[in-house]
């Protein structure tokens, strides 16, 4: 019984020790004072910047010709296919000549009786010519009145006008004989200039037809190892560009591959798709290689301006302004980065500004400090955005 009495007043008192503690660490917590808000922080270094355009372009060759032919009728024969390497003057596919070698006989043998009947004519001529001076004779000796004189001078006068018409006859005719070896000369279809072809659209069999405009069988590239690319500019970013300008652009076939290029040609007639407007900007590319192609789709990229080893701001900074703070008016040219003080308030600085690659922008002038922690952001927001940066708590 004695135990017991002994034990109740110690729990009792340890009871209110724990109490105490719990009361006192309840009021202190709720007198410390509430935390101010996390920034998070980006550093400025030093880099390079480019500015850039990016469009998109399909390479072509330089000088593409398109090889037709001027006669119709069925292939005969193909000498060159896909990729084949010309030279001028080579044949690269022949139409059946058969009719074309029967219509080159059918003009001379019209030529031969043209050339005959002028001979006929002539003879003609001189006879009544000679029958003219005898009836003449007689009538000056009144043996033959003046109707057969007139006669006879008529006969003269139709004899030689048949002669002119035989005569014309002949450039006729001789003109159509070499219309026709003209068209015999046609069935065989030659390259016109050095290159290589890029499609053939006939088979050996088929027929073409040649009416108002020559049929394209062949498309031929003068030179694969100079090349261009054409690409489609925004309206907006057609003002920054100028002839001469550098370019570097990728293909689909060689992602990592970079190949470079000259800016050439901005043309001025506009391109309008469903009301958006674009300029064509020519690009000179050199394809040493032959690994580019006619058709690939280019990822242009035109160089604008580059400034090299400058320092820079992330646009994030330049972006940020901390809670309760007044926008500043911002000028051409001009920004504000904010930084921790000393004691831990935000503080504007600001800061000439330079060229913008889009992520970073040159912070110009003296005062530029290379190393400077700058504010981004604040820590909840980038926490929610999956940001990570180095952060600060205000107190």
């Amino acid at each position: 019984m004695s135990i017991s009495t002994s034990v109740w007043p110690r729990r009792v008192g340890l009871l209110l020790v724990v109490l105490g503690l719990a009361w006192w660490g309840f009021t202190a917590l709720r007198a410390e004072p509430e935390a101010g808000p996390v920034f998070t922080t980006a550093t400025i270094d030093r880099g390079d910047l480019a500015l850039t355009v990016a469009a998109t372009g399909t390479l072509s060759a330089l000088v593409t010709v398109e090889i037709g032919s001027q006669v119709s009728g069925r292939i005969a024969s193909l000498h060159a296919d896909f990729n084949s390497e010309v030279k001028e003057g080579d044949l690269i596919a022949r139409i059946d000549p058969s009719l074309f070698e029967a219509a080159v006989q059918r003009a001379r043998a019209n030529l031969a009786v043209a050339q005959a009947n002028v001979a006929r004519a002539r003879i003609q001529l001189t006879e009544a010519q000679r029958l003219e001076r005898r009836i003449s004779e007689l009538t000056e000796r009144k043996l033959v009145s003046e109707s057969e004189l007139d006669t006879a001078r008529a006969q003269v006068a139709t004899t030689r006008a048949d002669l002119r018409s035989a005569e014309a006859s002949v450039q006729q005719t001789r003109a159509s004989l070499v219309e026709a070896e003209a068209n015999l000369r046609f069935t065989n279809i030659v390259s016109p200039t050095d290159g290589i072809v890029l499609s053939r659209a006939v088979n050996v069999g088929q027929t073409v037809a040649a009416s108002l405009q020559a049929p394209v069988l062949f498309t031929l590239a003068q030179d694969l190892r100079d090349m261009q690319v054409v690409a489609a500019i925004s309206e907006a970013d057609i003002g920054q560009l100028e002839e001469g300008q550098q370019v570097s652009f990728t293909v689909d076939a060689f992602p990592n591959e970079p190949f470079e290029g000259t800016l050439r040609q901005i043309r001025n007639a506009a391109n309008v798709l469903q009301n958006v407007v674009t300029f064509d900007a020519v690009i000179d590319v050199d394809n040493p290689e032959l690994k580019l192609r006619p058709g690939m789709t280019a990822n242009v990229s035109i160089l604008i301006a580059e400034e090299q080893d400058a320092v820079r701001i992330p646009n994030a900074a330049l972006r940020f302004r901390p809670p309760g703070a007044t926008p500043a008016a911002r000028k051409r040219g001009s920004g504000v980065v904010w930084t921790l003080s000393p004691t831990g308030e935000p503080e504007a600085r600001a800061v000439q500004l330079g060229l913008n690659d889009g992520q970073y922008t040159e912070w110009r002038g003296d005062d530029a400090e290379p190393g400077l922690e700058v504010l981004v952001g604040r820590a909840e927001e980038d926490a929610a955005q999956g940001g990570g940066s180095r952060r600060f708590r205000m107190f």
